[in-house]
């Protein structure tokens, strides 16, 4: 069954005409059985359009497409459909233009296993052979790896963190573009790699 943090969020949203997906490690977990630690969710609806029925949320990201709302307690992070532009600092996009379809959000997603959509009547939007990297355990990423990491070198340690923690393999093409490109992770700011390295 899915998460009821999740459920009950799908049904609010479906009420007001709007979609929301799981994604991110939220739908990698579920379908791996394990348990959900983080709730990442994904809609159609725009910071704009969730005010009207999401008031008390936290808005300070939503130029980015990003809010945050509580359940319980629990911490969820929602956010919007969205295209970027090309990354100008090895960690920002240079804009971001919110969407509807969640295949072209998939897109700008890092790993393969990282962009399955699941959504409240559970059908699964896998774009990426996602589900049979999770079958084999496979971490790839999506599209060129070495412009991936160019991109956002913080995805080398996203990939050593996930094959770690899951037990998983980090592909060949992946693994030989982290290999050839560690000395990128110079380029970023000191207290962001710690922070991820804290999340081993």
């Amino acid at each position: 069954m899915l998460p009821k943090e999740f459920r009950e969020y799908a049904k609010l949203f479906s009420c007001h005409g709007f979609h929301l997906y799981m994604i991110g490690g939220t739908s990698r977990d579920f379908l791996l059985g394990l348990p959900v630690a983080d709730y990442d969710f994904a809609t159609d609806a725009t910071p704009t359009q969730e005010k009207e029925f999401l008031p008390d949320a936290d808005y300070s990201f939503e130029r980015f497409g990003s809010i945050k709302v509580w359940k319980e307690g629990v911490e969820v992070d929602i956010t919007t459909l969205r295209l970027e532009g090309e990354y100008k600092d090895f960690r920002h996009p240079s804009f971001i233009k919110l969407i509807k379809d969640p295949k072209l959000d998939s897109v700008r997603r890092d790993f393969t296993i990282n962009a399955i959509y699941i959504d409240e009547e559970e059908h699964v939007l896998d774009f990426h052979n996602g589900l049979t990297d999770l079958a084999e355990k496979k971490i790839r990423f999506i599209g060129d790896p070495a412009t991936r990491i160019k991109e956002d070198p913080l995805r080398i340690l996203r990939a050593q963190r996930f094959a770690k923690r899951l037990g998983f393999e980090i592909e060949e093409n992946s693994a030989k573009a982290i290999e050839e490109n560690l000395h990128l992770l110079d380029k970023l700011n000191p207290a962001k790699v710690e922070m991820e390295k804290k999340k081993e």
